[in-house]
């Protein structure tokens, strides 16, 4: 047993010594390897290097004249890779600005047809998004090439215009590119308004000949342009663009598509002056001679402005602007186009009227301000002073021009007094 051991050992020792042997083999192997590659980076056995005479190496394919034709591509290429940087470099901005919006186009739809098991309590949620339409680019390729520079993500500002608002249309745009808005565009509706945007590098377009629309755009006042302004609006949804639809007597103080949910098919201000009023509340009617049932509850929310909505290219949002447009057109007298707004958004369904199916959310009272708002109590509230909104809307008062001017000074230009000489109301 004990020489069977030895044995083992003994081998044990051949195998280690061999082992380290290879090892020390193999270092040498690689450190006289880096000291060659250092000392002799071509090789032993490369030739004396040949220095290339572009005269001399020149085919018959190869001439002068070709080369220079391929510099010149080369040189042309580089310039469209810096253009196309700087395309890439604007496209990212756009989408880092659309992306700062709350609830960026949530697709909260689902494909049409398919059933659903409800989930627990309390967690069930119905479709609140309807899907875009499929955008038609034959409607009007015109305007579809002045949006694709004009919009961004899709969505823009759009307001309408003719020569009795030339003031206020330049206080509005001014605001607009003060505050750094580049998405929107001022619907020309006359030639006067189209020159003086373009004097002004201001995005414009002027719709074609219409015989109709031209007499309202014309001569129209403020009504009768709002009334037009639903016909008009329904190309722009139909190319597939989200309209935040303006009138022109307003401030603009931030850019209103970082507060815009896009979770509805229209989502507006109201003409509401407190909670109750812009959000709804239930409202007690007393009719004594009833008795005990004398008190009947009412649920009441006060308009939408027709003058400020964001509205998105949906069928439902469509079907509104039709409804409203038909029966501007037809009713005799006509009726004020924000009346048919309100009933054709907020009335059910009924014996005799299919009601519209559409998603509606009412913006806050104090980002997207009426001006009953901010006369009658935000600027006599020191706390309600210091929120900047998003924009005001001076649709209360008909002084309108002077009172924007006096908008512009208080928030943009630290004037503390420039609303205090205007009366709550009109006088």
């Amino acid at each position: 047993m004990a020489g069977r051991r030895d044995a083992l050992l003994t081998r044990e020792k051949g195998q280690s010594s061999l082992g380290s042997r290879i090892v020390v083999a193999v270092v040498i192997g690689v450190l006289l390897g880096c000291l060659f590659a250092f000392f002799s980076p071509n090789g032993f056995f490369t030739s004396t290097p040949h220095i290339h005479n572009p005269k001399m190496g020149l085919s018959a394919c190869e001439s002068p004249e070709q080369i220079d034709a391929l510099k010149v591509d080369i040189l042309s290429a580089k310039e469209k890779n810096m253009e196309l940087k700087k395309e890439v470099k604007g496209l990212m901005e756009r989408l880092r600005m659309a992306e700062q919006g709350k609830g960026h186009a949530q697709e909260q739809f689902v494909v049409l047809g398919e059933n659903h098991k409800a989930g627990p309590f309390g967690t069930v949620k119905a479709l609140r998004t309807n899907p875009p339409v499929i955008p038609d680019g034959s409607v009007n390729p015109r305007l579809a090439k002045i949006l694709e520079e004009v919009a961004i993500y899709k969505e823009l500002i759009v307001v309408l215009a003719n020569s009795n608002v030339k003031e206020m249309l330049q206080l509005w745009f001014t605001s607009i590119k003060k505050v750094g808005i580049p998405n929107y565009l001022v619907v020309a509706l006359d030639d006067n308004i189209e020159e003086f945007c373009k004097l002004n590098d201001v995005p414009v377009y002027r719709r074609a000949p219409d015989q109709d629309v031209d007499v309202v755009g014309k001569i129209g006042g403020n009504h009768a342009v709002s009334g037009l302004k639903f016909r008009i609006l329904r190309e722009f949804l139909l190319l597939g663009y989200s309209v935040l639809l303006s009138d022109v007597d307003i401030v603009y103080l931030q850019n209103p598509f970082d507060y815009i949910y896009r979770d509805s098919d229209v989502e507006s201000m109201s003409d509401g002056h407190n909670n109750m009023t812009a959000y709804g509340y239930n409202d007690v009617f007393d009719e004594p001679s009833m008795g005990w049932a004398r008190y009947a509850h009412t649920m009441r929310i006060w308009a939408y402005n027709s003058g400020f909505f964001y509205i998105r290219p949906t069928l439902p949002s469509i079907e509104l602007l039709d409804r409203v447009a038909a029966r501007i057109s037809k009713e005799d007298p006509k009726p004020w186009d924000q009346a048919v707004f309100n009933e054709e958004l907020f009335f059910p369904s009924h014996p005799g009227y299919d009601g519209l199916h559409a998603a509606k959310r009412t913006m806050d009272m104090y980002l997207f301000m009426n001006s009953k708002v901010l006369f009658k109590t935000v600027r006599k509230d020191a706390k309600l002073k210091k929120l900047k909104p998003v924009i005001v809307h001076v649709n209360y008062h008909p002084d309108k021009f002077p009172r924007m001017k006096a908008i512009v000074d208080f928030y943009l230009n630290g004037k503390h007094d420039a609303l205090d000489r205007f009366p709550d109301g009109s006088d």
